[in-house]
């Protein structure tokens, strides 16, 4: 059953752990100490009025997302939604064996899409799952990651949506802020800086689009 709607627009955000950001269960207006909560704040400045949720869960792959989708995305019914998935669907098969396929999980990602577009109508907004290596390990993993970093370019081609390039940002960063270890400690979850410099990606991004939905919103 969806929530009552909370006045004004609503952003939601998803994904993984780096979405997730240590928010608390038990507090659903917590946004975590990461990019959201950076991004959250960079709005509420320029558009007074809006409802920003996180709902990313620590750990997740696309088929956990999916798993959830009604109840933590669909019920919410937001005005805007922003996805960032897919860099454990890669960690897993290294770690764990666990493989799952490009074509599985791009169809897994593309049903996401569809049921969002399909039952919200919310303007889309895609963040390329990403890795800084910082092992000669991790540069391996590209061979699974550089596929779903495609497959994630094409959807937001066929869904009209907002894409952010994280991966190329950050190991452009990586690059000039003297390591990779300040821009991701372990190749994955962003330092402080990685999140500010996503946060900052992620808003000029949203407000470039002048989404109807976020021009209207109010104090």
């Amino acid at each position: 059953m969806p929530f009552d709607r909370p006045p004004g627009p609503t952003v939601l955000f998803q994904g993984d752990s780096i979405t997730d950001a240590g928010r608390r269960r038990d507090a659903p207006a917590d946004l975590g100490r990461g990019y959201v909560a950076l991004a959250a704040g960079h709005l509420a400045a320029a558009r007074p009025g809006l409802t920003v949720l996180n709902r990313g869960v620590a750990g997740d792959r696309v088929r956990d997302l999916r798993a959830r989708w009604e109840r933590d995305t669909l019920a919410h019914r937001p005005d805007v939604l922003s996805l960032l998935v897919g860099v454990n669907d890669t960690w897993r098969r290294y770690d764990a064996d666990q493989v799952t396929s490009v074509a599985e999980w791009e169809a897994d990602y593309r049903h996401l899409l569809t049921e969002a577009r399909d039952r919200t109508g919310a303007d889309l907004i895609l963040v390329e799952p990403f890795l800084v290596p910082v092992t000669a390990e991790q540069w391996t993993w590209r061979q699974d990651l550089d596929p779903r970093i495609h497959a994630v370019r094409r959807l937001a081609a066929e869904f009209g949506a907002g894409l952010l390039s994280a991966d190329g940002l950050l190991n452009q960063a990586a690059r000039t802020a003297g390591g990779p270890e300040l821009v991701a400690a372990d190749g994955v979850h962003p330092t402080p800086l990685g999140h500010r410099l996503l946060a900052e990606a992620w808003t000029a991004l949203v407000l470039a689009r002048r989404i109807p939905a976020l021009r209207e919103a109010r104090a």
